[in-house]
């Protein structure tokens, strides 16, 4: 992949994409392409057609969807499972037909079933129930795992899958309907600081265990497996290590500030009891990730607050990353 070779980056202002189009554009690829929900909505087939017709990327990676935490997850299930087959099923059959050198698709952690062994090996994928509360879009996800292998084998086009684990940092959604357990609970300290609250309430027992990788490593990833990956088998891609819900709690008050109490609501969902991914592939591959958790949570903090204006606005759109 050359400097000046096109690449489509679908879901640019979303997390996961704002991250791989800073990393994109500082490792010097000049020809960078992106589009906005307004100018091209992905869920429409014939758009997106003419979009692949007439721009003829030479690479795309595949970051755009509808995302969200264990209540949006739950509450949007139709939404979830549409737009993302929606999405995925247009970009994909639509690179090939136009004749994209490759493409890199972005699945999730949530694809392994709710009690898979852990770490959770990409062998994982398919032996067992999944968690209910992302049962739709976790089936969205595989759904493109799967047409993009289909799509090798049949076409012969050049398509990996990656998938990360948590992810946190600049650019992360902060609307507490639809937010992640990191930025949610981010957001919730900082507001209780401010007001000068006792307590803040936390959805769940606060023992499940998870895996928060900063979406920088997750673009350096991205650009790293596009460079030198050509396998037709998943990557995970995270840092290897987890802690508890708990333990994230008392870290993320810290960097904020808040000195108050932290009680748990355990009649509220907790979700999968542990979701650490398997590294050691990506690991032999060459990659590792490099933000550790403290400099990451404070780096977000900080665009936090220099967002919060915006953030409490709603000017943007925090569900739809497309």
């Amino acid at each position: 992949m050359n400097n000046d070779d096109s690449v489509f980056v679908a879901g640019h202002r979303g997390l996961a994409g704002s991250a791989i189009l800073r990393v994109l554009q500082t490792a010097g690829h000049r020809n960078v392409i992106t589009r906005s929900r307004a100018e091209l909505d992905l869920r429409r087939q014939e758009p997106v057609e003419r979009f692949f017709e007439t721009t003829r990327p030479a690479y795309v990676v595949l970051a755009a969807g509808t995302v969200g935490g264990i209540l949006a997850n739950n509450t949007y299930r139709a939404d979830f499972i549409r737009d993302n087959l929606q999405i995925q099923t247009n970009i994909i059959d639509a690179a090939h037909r136009s004749g994209v050198q490759k493409l890199l698709f972005l699945g999730s952690s949530c694809i392994y079933p709710k009690h898979a062994e852990q770490p959770m090996r990409e062998e994982s994928l398919l032996t067992g129930p999944l968690e209910t509360t992302n049962e739709p879009y976790a089936i969205a996800k595989i759904a493109g795992i799967r047409m993009v292998q289909a799509y090798r084998q049949q076409y012969g086009m050049r398509g990996i899958c990656l998938m990360p684990t948590n992810l946190y940092g600049p650019g992360d959604n902060f609307d507490l309907s639809r937010a992640h357990v990191l930025p949610a609970l981010m957001r919730k300290f900082h507001e209780a600081k401010v007001a000068g609250r006792p307590e803040v309430v936390l959805w769940g027992s606060g023992t499940p265990r998870r895996e928060f990788m900063h979406v920088d490593d997750l673009a350096s990833a991205c650009l790293f497996l596009m460079r030198d990956y050509e396998g037709e088998g998943i990557v995970n891609v995270g840092v290897g290590e987890d802690l508890s819900i708990r333990e994230l709690a008392g870290h993320l008050a810290d960097v904020v500030g808040f000195r108050g109490n932290l009680v748990f609501d355990a009649s509220k969902p907790d979700g999968t009891p542990r979701k650490l991914l398997d590294v050691s592939r990506i690991h032999a591959l060459g990659w590792r990730a490099r933000v550790p958790l403290r400099r990451g949570l404070e780096d977000t903090y900080a665009w936090y607050l220099a967002h919060e204006g915006e953030i409490r606005g709603g000017t943007k759109d925090l569900r739809v990353s497309a």
